[in-house]
């Protein structure tokens, strides 16, 4: 019996890992990482730009010294440039970036298109450039997904009149995703029930939810009915912070291990990044802060014991 339990236990984990390997050959757009352990099912990163190191190459070593799995690469600034500041379309330093990722085991989960949080996705006149930007940058680095804020002046919570041009110019930004094998995870402040509408009436495979903790909290929605609402198939990576005041251990919006249960019953597998919930008390200590919310969300999610 005993022979029997370990035999069938091996042919799971052995098709387990084919099935993640599958994925990792091809960039899936399946959002969670397939593996036999915790360590693997949950991966734990920081946003560079939130540890004031965009496009640094000081990041990886620092990103290594708190303790992460792995670092969301921002594309650069935007502003009222054509297209990013991105230094990573430079072959020589890109190359320096994926050397020393490789050389310190510090994925690039993710790249980040944060310079729209300002900029307008719905009237911004190069955004198919910003975009093809951002997917030759990933699509050269071996990265599948990227982050697309829609930020202020896209708020369709305030600007709801903007929701058919938005849904055009996301259904042009998907076919463009689904040719470079990427996917585009948007983040917004609707609900969830609203933003799977919205994803439902894009219908792109290669867009999903940037699940973001702080957009459900700030509004006072119930952060595990959010997710479960949502569901697997359309978040492809989350946010796992919320606006800052506490440490994510001491933050009373959030139950952790709630969090986790709730993950654990939709099957989601995939990348945490950490981008904010720093200490009021001191929020520009960058290692005081990140260190102490990634050891937790270590301890939370890659812990057998949670």
């Amino acid at each position: 019996m005993t022979g029997n339990k370990s035999r069938r236990a091996f042919i799971y984990q052995t098709g387990l890992a084919t099935v993640g390997l599958f994925f990792f050959k091809k960039g899936s757009s399946k959002s969670w990482l397939v593996g036999s352990n915790n360590a693997d099912r949950y991966k734990i990163a920081v946003a560079d730009i939130m540890i004031l190191k965009r496009q640094k190459i000081g990041e990886f070593e620092l990103i290594k010294e708190l303790g992460a799995d792995g670092v969301e690469v921002d594309m650069g600034g935007l502003g009222n440039r054509e297209s990013f500041d991105n230094k990573l379309a430079d072959p020589i330093i890109r190359k320096q970036f994926l050397d020393k990722s490789k050389e310190l085991n510090i994925q690039i989960c993710s790249l980040a298109m944060t310079g729209f949080y300002s900029q307008s996705f719905a009237k911004r006149a190069t955004y198919k450039k910003n975009i093809q930007d951002c997917l030759d940058t990933a699509k050269a680095m071996k990265v599948n997904i990227v982050f697309l804020p829609m930020g202020v002046n896209s708020d369709l919570e305030k600007q709801p009149e903007l929701r058919s041009v938005i849904i055009e110019r996301l259904k042009v930004a998907g076919e463009m995703a689904k040719e470079a094998n990427v996917v585009i995870g948007i983040e917004t402040t609707l609900n969830a029930t609203q933003e799977l509408k919205l994803l439902k009436e894009i219908g792109s495979p290669n867009i999903k939810s940037y699940f973001n903790f702080a957009n459900a909290l700030d509004a006072g929605r119930d952060l595990c009915s959010e997710l479960m609402i949502l569901g697997r198939e359309y978040i492809c990576q989350i946010h796992c912070t919320d606006t800052d005041g506490f440490w994510l251990q001491n933050d009373p919006k959030i139950d952790m291990r709630k969090v986790k249960n709730t993950l654990e019953k939709m099957q989601w597998r995939g990348w945490l990044v950490i981008e904010r919930s720093r200490d009021a008390k001191d929020p520009r200590n960058v290692r005081y802060n990140f260190t102490a919310n990634t050891a937790y969300m270590k301890k939370i999610f890659q812990k057998r014991d949670y």
